[in-house]
């Protein structure tokens, strides 16, 4: 599931995004440096500044495995992958890849009829689903003997079915009044003061005394917002997500999988998709996608990390969870078509194929492909509490491509590390800049998002940084060089996420560091023996 965190909340199960335009931190301060900047970024100023003057660079291709990317947004249009060797819209397989006019990538949620999923059923609901056909309402001790384990999980599924859709339940409706409070207080200060777009200083200055009841509630129905930094956007979304929930993620009999025409029980790679790759809703994807590479030189909106990519598009992660397949066929889409880095900012608790995806890893591996994922939201420690898809397969080898990433936030101890942050001391390897990071969105438009899916494409970006001005090194050597690089920071003493307890930052990863360009390439330059 690609899951932004928000940032505000009016209760502990919904997390509200704040006004994009209102930066909460100074502005590119993934990309700052601590010691010039005052915020933990990355250094990657410094790095093109102080290291990279001068320097020539090649062109990587990175996959952006997501929800959908904007390819026509202002700052990402002339970094977007185009395939060469296919001639667009004549309906043909030019190169002989197997995918039909894949210009800018590949959508694995499309049917053939040029229709795409947006919506999907959690794994959760698809595997609860399965096994209650499988049993029935009233199944056999036989039955049940012979399958005691599925018969046990079902259990399991069912109590977490429950207890998510009697949370969507409940807050639907709640947040669906408050939008009601909020857009009425919004019209009626609007008539009053004639004017068609409110400001807080407009609203600050109407005088209680000189009003009638109705104006001086709604002016303190639209204080209380603001000063819980929530938007009509935000309640709206708020509205959006919860009943999405309930119509389709926690819904037993809800099946989009029609419109794709596949079968979902096999692979099928090469058999179904289409090439419309932004999807029904882009949102996260063109943010993630503008984090590694938005222009850096076109005087518009951000600068992305890695300054010479080509942003391969490639969709399969709905509106609730990816399946297994759509992942294993899009990491195998990205390793066959050139691309050299693969960006994976999603997950989910639950993963009955794990095997295609971990082969997909492995062939990737094959190819020299480097895989960066988000290591989740949930502040949990992922060597309890799994995070699909992972680096670590079945036999408990851990893949020898793969760097997952932790979020960090641009405050100081003990609030550095970002509260939603999953971690783990063997399963996560690094923490990366991923609270209020000012980015793309579809529509030629920026707004700040948080989670773990910022902070991988922060990472994906100096791989891809260090990738293009160091065309020799091997994915193994980008690994190494941004786990080994990475800042430590011994003395650090942070929150753990999702509580108040005091611990050791170097707890939360194997390397114990954060991410950092500027060391990276200086590690780079000694390793490729350069001036």
């Amino acid at each position: 599931m690609k899951k932004i965190i928000f940032a505000f909340c009016f209760s502990p199960f919904l997390f509200l995004q704040t006004n994009a335009q209102e930066l909460k931190t100074k502005s590119n301060w993934q990309n700052l440096d601590f010691e010039k900047d005052g915020v933990r970024g990355m250094s990657v100023e410094r790095a093109y500044q102080e290291l990279l003057k001068g320097r020539t660079s090649k062109t990587v291709v990175v996959a952006v495995i997501d929800g959908g990317t904007d390819v026509n947004h202002e700052d990402l249009k002339d970094k977007i992958w185009v395939n060469t060797k296919e001639i667009a819209g004549n309906g043909k397989d030019d190169d002989k890849n197997g995918f039909i006019d894949d210009i800018n990538g590949w959508d694995f949620l499309g049917g053939a009829d040029g229709q795409d999923v947006n919506h999907e059923q959690v794994e959760l609901t698809r595997l609860l689903k399965k096994y209650k056909d499988k049993f029935g309402k009233d199944p056999s001790k036989k039955l049940i003997r012979k399958n005691q384990v599925e018969y046990d999980l079902m259990g399991k599924l069912q109590k977490e079915y429950d207890e998510k859709r009697a949370e969507a339940e409940q807050y639907a409706p709640f947040y669906a009044q408050l939008y009601k409070n909020y857009t009425e207080s919004e019209t009626i200060l609007k008539n009053h003061l004639k004017v068609e777009t409110l400001t807080k200083e407009a609203i600050s200055g109407i005088d209680e005394n000189n009003v009638d009841r109705t104006v001086r509630a709604a002016k303190r129905t639209l204080e209380k917002f603001m000063e819980l930094g929530a938007t009509g956007n935000d309640i709206k979304e708020a509205v959006e997500h919860y009943e999405s929930e309930l119509k389709y993620n926690y819904n037993l009999d809800y099946n989009p999988r029609t419109v794709v025409g596949d079968k979902p029980d096999k692979l099928q790679y090469g058999e179904y998709g289409n090439n419309e790759v932004q999807g029904p809703d882009g949102m996260h994807g063109t943010h993630v996608a503008g984090i590694i590479g938005a222009s850096r030189n076109n005087n518009l909106g951000i600068m992305g990390v890695a300054d010479d990519v080509k942003l391969m598009i490639v969709r399969a992660v709905p509106d609730g969870d990816e399946r297994d397949k759509d992942v294993a066929n899009a990491i195998r889409y990205a390793a066959d078509n050139g691309a050299q880095i693969i960006n994976m900012s999603f997950g989910k608790p639950y993963s009955p194929e794990k095997k295609w995806v971990d082969d997909a890893v492995k062939y990737a591996q094959s190819k020299g492909v480097l895989l960066i994922a988000a290591a989740g939201n949930d502040n949990l420690d992922v060597d309890v509490d799994v995070h699909y898809p992972t680096g670590t397969y079945e036999n408990k080898e851990r893949a020898e491509n793969w760097i997952s990433v932790g979020a960090l936030s641009w405050k100081n101890a003990p609030d550095a590390v970002a509260e939603f942050s999953n971690f783990g001391k063997q399963n996560v390897d690094v923490f990366a800049p991923g609270v209020d990071i000012y980015s793309t969105i579809p529509g030629s438009k920026y707004e700040e998002k948080s989670g773990t899916s910022m902070a991988a494409p922060a990472t994906t970006g100096v791989a891809a940084l260090l990738k293009s001005y160091f065309p020799e090194l091997t994915a193994a050597q980008l690994k190494k060089i941004i786990l080994e690089s990475s800042v430590k920071v011994p003395d650090f003493r942070i929150y753990k996420p999702g509580s108040k307890e005091i611990i050791k930052f170097e707890d939360l990863s194997s390397t114990g560091g954060i991410v950092n360009a500027y060391n990276a390439v200086k590690m780079a330059k000694e390793m490729m023996k350069v001036e």
